[in-house]
């Protein structure tokens, strides 16, 4: 799960320097990284549901509440095996 939560934290850091040398974003691109960031907290919210020892059914129906109408599918846009 450690490893999961850096790949995670790697890749916020990649968008918020690949943000921030760009000189003007569109709009479409402003909203999908937005998107982005809604997805990246609802996972972590997910790690932080798993680390408090909760069922991986309460955290799982969490993200998905959390994702509802920002990501495909039923896990908030990523799926990894267990």
């Amino acid at each position: 799960m450690r490893n999961w939560t850096l790949a995670l934290m790697g890749i916020a850091l990649t968008a918020i320097f690949t943000v921030a040398s760009a000189a003007e974003l569109d709009k479409a691109t402003k909203e999908d990284i937005a998107r982005h960031r809604v997805m990246a907290q609802a996972h972590e919210n997910a790690a932080k549901c798993l680390e408090a020892g909760k069922a991986d059914a309460v955290c799982e129906k969490q993200l998905q509440a959390e994702c509802k109408g920002i990501a495909i599918g039923k896990f908030c846009g990523m799926k990894h095996t267990h």
